[in-house]
């Protein structure tokens, strides 16, 4: 089975691609639209320049050449959302190609994914069925900025593709500052082929929804096979609420666009403005390179630069300073165990510097850090937090009294065994304690039992 992806998605610019019209959402249906973007005669675009360093910063991000010239095409549109027949994108000269990105896998390897482009276009408008005979259009949409980003077909399953595109959802959005939500306005294309024909699933939204649409098109094309018949290549569309893809149109080849350069917006020479851009490292890579900088089980790295790449940062510095071990013990097990509440208080991770300094040192027992860090992290005092441990422990202790077996277990190699304790604990206190504090509570109970 071959999976190859085309990543549409929406950059956070203030204003649209080709004029000065505003992003954000109307207040009623064509209000954000001027005589460019809805491609009135004498009308001319004029290239927003963000959208070009937004380009530029995901095609580094995405490890593709960056090209010294770009220029637009006008690709044939013969839809009624896009009202001046032609679509302004780019087809020889795309701002990035000839990529790679690589994949966290479950098992803490890498898998190259090659990214074969990625070029700038606008959005078409919103069509809105009335009747099975009538449709309106809403062109506020017409314009909007995006870059979509074409990845071979090296995807394998359906799963994958959806690991895929969660990975590339949190690098995008650290790149570009895509704004809390922005996922929701990335769209898929999914090709997938399980002979030598593929088909094309358009416009897929949502990480679930492309595995689902995905799963479903390859069981079809599966029976198709398996009846003898032929996989014909053709563009599907994705029925959400009932899960399934059927077929709108056989499928069209580039040629049939008809593409030509855009006379109103010239060659772009880009090689110095690339230069100038830097991009930050993305949470993808972070992970790839603490797992081996520090040679860190690969799951503590994700769950730390999952959480929050600040803690991940803070892990680093706690390593110059006092070691790997400490950092370990102390910032992937009660930092971030407690790092939600931190946040939500706006704290200072410096502060927590001291506390294990003085561990380090001796001046404090291992209780004590613990209940410092969380009497510092959650803003309750001392004692609260010692008696919230207390609790904590004794009912640890009753649940494995009764459930001696799961003692055995970790004794014999399971550290599994010892998870069994979170959904006890949360059920009886509704969440009062983090998983990361039971798991850590429940696993030094049940060492001091063996």
């Amino acid at each position: 089975m071959k999976i190859g992806l085309e990543i549409h998605v929406q950059l956070p610019t203030r204003s649209k691609m080709f004029c000065s019209c505003p992003t954000t959402d109307a207040p009623a249906p064509n209000t954000h639209v001027c005589p460019v973007c809805l491609g009135m005669p004498g009308s001319r675009p004029v290239l927003n320049r963000q959208v070009l360093v937004y380009g530029i910063m995901l095609a580094k991000m995405l490890g593709c050449t960056v090209t010294d010239t770009t220029w637009f095409s006008r690709k044939t549109y013969f839809y009624p959302d896009m009202s001046k027949s032609v679509q302004i994108t780019q087809y020889d000269h795309p701002v990035g190609e000839r990529g790679m990105y690589y994949l966290n896998t479950k098992d803490g390897q890498t898998k190259p994914i090659r990214i074969t482009r990625i070029h700038l276009e606008e959005d078409p408008g919103k069509t809105k069925r009335t009747s099975d005979m009538h449709a309106l259009v809403d062109y506020n949409r017409s314009g909007i900025p995006l870059a979509e980003i074409v990845t071979e077909p090296d995807l394998a399953s359906p799963a994958e593709a959806r690991a895929f595109l969660t990975q590339l959802v949190q690098d995008i959005r650290h790149t570009i500052d895509l704004p809390e939500g922005g996922e929701r306005s990335i769209r898929c294309d999914c090709n997938i082929s399980v002979g030598k024909e593929r088909c094309e699933i358009k416009n897929v939204t949502g990480l679930k929804n492309v595995e689902v649409a995905l799963n479903y098109e390859m069981v079809r094309q599966i029976k198709v096979l398996k009846a003898g018949g032929k996989i014909e290549r053709a563009t599907m569309n994705f029925d959400e609420s009932r899960g399934v893809t059927y077929g709108a149109r056989k499928k069209e080849f580039e040629a049939d666009y008809g593409y030509i350069d855009e006379p109103d917006l010239g060659i772009f020479h880009i090689a110095d403005l690339a230069k100038s851009i830097r991009i930050k490292e993305s949470p993808a890579k972070m992970i790839q390179r603490i797992t081996g900088q520090y040679e860190l089980d690969p799951k503590m790295a994700k769950q730390l630069v999952s959480t929050s790449i600040d803690l991940a940062q803070f892990f680093e510095t706690v390593i110059e300073k006092f070691g790997k071990d400490n950092a370990v013990k102390w910032v992937a097990g009660p930092v971030t165990a407690n790092w939600k509440k931190f946040e939500e208080r706006d704290g200072n991770v410096e502060d927590i510097l001291p506390i294990i300094e003085d561990f380090v040192s001796g001046r404090i027992t291992d209780t004590e850090c613990t209940l410092k860090i969380k009497s510092l992290m959650t803003g309750i005092d001392a004692a609260e937090a010692a008696a919230s441990s207390e609790g904590l422990d004794k009912m640890i202790s009753d649940f494995l009294d009764k459930n001696p077996k799961i003692v055995d277990d970790y004794g014999k190699g399971n550290e599994k065994a010892a998870n069994s304790v979170i959904g006890y604990v949360m059920k009886s206190t509704g969440g009062q304690y983090s998983s990361a504090d039971i798991v850590d509570a429940a696993k030094r109970i049940i060492k001091s039992r063996l």
